[in-house]
């Protein structure tokens, strides 16, 4: 096993560790998790191979990039000291190699003398290849850890350093291509596409499984989870969510859009509660936003008092299999509906297939809502946005 380092973006913390064990998972990576801690965008993990960690981020969204770890330390000196103790037997391979140092400061920053001070500090490295400064062989990050609000308080060094040796990126830059100021076809309740591209990580989305949105609206979901190639499928309530204005003011003309248009199995107008689905274990996924009367009020298909509305009751009757039919909706209690996900999913869900969906943390009146649970299913990771 070899020691990386992973540089995450510093965003969404809570995020980080689930999508990047899921990951694990998909690419049948072993991995362990040497020390993380939310306060720092880095994490030491151990990996079996160079390969191993490029696979594990090659479609991260929360990780920028991997490097193999090479030293660490509180102060130069100790960094140097880990440094010869940690690597000194690979550096023959890179003894003739092109190379450059590049700096990679959290919370504080270094003048240009400053810079070039502590890259000398490592002129003990046996290197005899030419310094490129543009797309060189190897590229050795300064991973600096400084004090809060060190810029502005004068701080002069670090608490923490680490150098790496840098592998790869991570498909971090695909959350532009899914941005939804280019979308064609939006609504309020689309679902960002950061975010979602994350859930679908989290689900395990990946080529030869289907994935499942039972409140698809304008298919945020469904894309992300498509764009790492599972087949995606999805309902609504409201089929006009769905449908928009045809063509490429659609759902379908989104996934046109992002030319993955063969990856989408259907969408069809349902309600979770009166689902046409069979309850069979089909679903290796199922990713979705319950409405939950913040950005849209919750409600399914019924009549709140049928006694009282007797017509709509005989409407239904006569004209329900008709196309433009729209069937009566009653208010439905989100908690309810919590309850009614998780059913579906037990029943519906393959083994090891995964439910990743969002809900509020809070009520209306502040009021703390706990993860919901059910004894066929395990919570494998609760993340929060603000996380």
């Amino acid at each position: 096993m070899m020691d990386f380092i992973i540089k995450f973006a510093q965003a969404h913390e809570s995020f980080r560790i689930p999508e990047i064990e899921a990951l694990a998972i998909v690419e049948n990576v072993h991995l362990k998790i040497i020390h993380y801690d939310e306060a720092s965008p880095l994490c030491i993990v151990k990996l079996p191979c160079v390969d191993a960690a490029k696979r594990l981020v090659r479609r991260s969204i929360m990780a920028q990039s991997i490097h193999e770890l090479w030293g660490s330390g509180k102060d130069l000196e100790e960094l140097n000291k880990s440094v010869e103790t940690t690597s000194s037997p690979a550096w023959p391979k890179y003894k003739t190699s092109s190379f450059k140092f590049v700096f990679d400061s959290y919370q504080g920053s270094r003048s240009k003398p400053s810079r070039l001070s502590v890259i000398n500090n490592f002129r003990f490295l046996p290197f005899e290849g030419p310094i490129i400064m543009k797309n060189p062989d190897e590229v050795f990050t300064i991973l600096e850890i400084w004090p809060w609000n060190s810029v502005p308080m004068g701080i002069e060094n670090p608490d923490y350093y680490h150098l790496g040796r840098f592998i790869a990126n991570s498909a971090r830059e695909v959350v532009l291509k899914f941005d939804l100021k280019k979308r064609q076809y939006i609504s309020t309740t689309s679902m960002d596409s950061e975010l979602a591209l994350i859930t679908a990580n989290i689900a395990l989305a990946a080529p030869g499984k289907i994935f499942y949105d039972p409140f698809v609206g304008t298919g945020s979901f469904p894309i992300a989870c498509a764009h790492f190639g599972a087949m995606s499928w999805g309902s609504d309530i409201d089929g006009r969510s769905i449908r928009g204005e045809g063509n490429d003011k659609s759902l379908k003309g989104n996934f046109g859009q992002y030319d993955i248009e063969s990856l989408l199995g259907d969408v069809f107008a349902a309600d979770i509660t009166n689902s046409p689905i069979r309850r069979r274990r089909i679903w290796d996924g199922i990713v979705c936003d319950p409405p939950y009367g913040v950005r849209e009020g919750l409600r399914v298909l019924g009549l709140k008092d049928p006694e009282k509305t007797p017509w709509l009751v005989e409407r239904g009757i006569k004209h329900g299999m008709e196309f433009d039919y729209v069937p009566p909706k009653k208010p439905y209690s989100f908690m309810a509906i919590l309850d009614d996900i998780l059913v579906f999913a037990v029943e519906t869900l393959v083994d090891n297939g995964r439910l990743s969906f969002w809900m509020p943390t809070a009520n209306e009146e502040d009021q703390q809502i706990a993860a919901p649970t059910h004894p066929g299913l395990q919570i494998v990771a609760n993340c929060g946005p603000d996380g």
